[in-house]
């Protein structure tokens, strides 16, 4: 019930060693509410202070909500009119990810671009043929997943950690190791959103792995870590576009 819903945002929680906020609790509701259509595109978001007053927050934490939202493409601001609703994301992405987890899920993606455009420019950088190998059996294993209709999960967590071992700098596989269950989660909604839609869908996802692949195969640094940012970055507005 709407009525109901501020009390989501109730004290702060714990998620493994990470803290969900009351920022993360508001944005996870309004994000609750473009899904299920309380809030459509187009409309205008509450005020700052009528969403203070209802979720029983300081402005300072919607106004962190709102960022997060117009960061992740969902709404848009007006100057002198308000907030409004740019699109939401499909009602499948609450089968597959509590409404409450995916500011985190997002807050992960953002990171592993950080660290993996890296590793993937150090892996065009140092790689040998062992490790190159490695990264393209990744690669060959989700194609065998997309001709079978499988989720490939497993092959998608081995690609990234083949780039990062290939970087040669156990750092990038220890961070992705640690994030591994986060990860996971991720790329497991990520591909389950991708299996409904059509085959163009994963077949653009696989070739954004391949760029990665021909660029490290290339030696090409930049570009190794530009495709690696794009393919995370696409990745995250995938899981939220309508």
């Amino acid at each position: 019930m709407v009525g109901e819903r501020p009390a989501i945002l109730e004290g702060v929680v714990g998620d493994g060693d990470r803290t969900v906020t009351r920022g993360d609790r508001l944005y996870a509701a309004i994000v609750e509410r473009i899904i299920d259509g309380a809030f459509k595109p187009g409309d205008r978001l509450p005020s700052e202070a009528a969403l203070a007053k209802e979720f029983k927050v300081s402005r300072p934490i919607v106004r962190e909500a709102l960022a997060r939202l117009r960061d992740h493409g969902l709404v848009y601001s007006k100057r002198g009119s308000g907030t409004y609703v740019h699109h939401g994301p499909q009602r499948e992405l609450l089968r597959f990810a509590p409404v409450g987890n995916i500011a985190d899920l997002q807050r992960c993606l953002e990171f592993r671009i950080a660290v993996e455009s890296r590793a993937a420019a150090h892996a065009a950088e140092r790689h040998d043929a062992r490790s190159l190998a490695d990264i393209v059996s990744a690669v060959e294993h989700l194609e065998e997943a997309i001709r079978a209709g499988a989720l490939g999960v497993d092959a998608d967590y081995v690609f990234h950690q083949a780039v990062a071992a290939a970087a040669r700098n156990a750092y990038f596989q220890e961070a992705l190791s640690m994030l591994a269950e986060q990860v996971r989660v991720g790329m497991t909604v990520m591909r389950n959103l991708s299996l409904l839609q059509s085959t163009e869908r994963l077949r653009l996802v696989q070739d954004e792995h391949i760029a990665v692949v021909e660029a490290i195969r290339a030696r090409d640094a930049d570009a190794a870590s530009r495709a690696m940012a794009t393919h995370i970055d696409n990745a995250r507005r995938r899981m939220l576009k309508g």
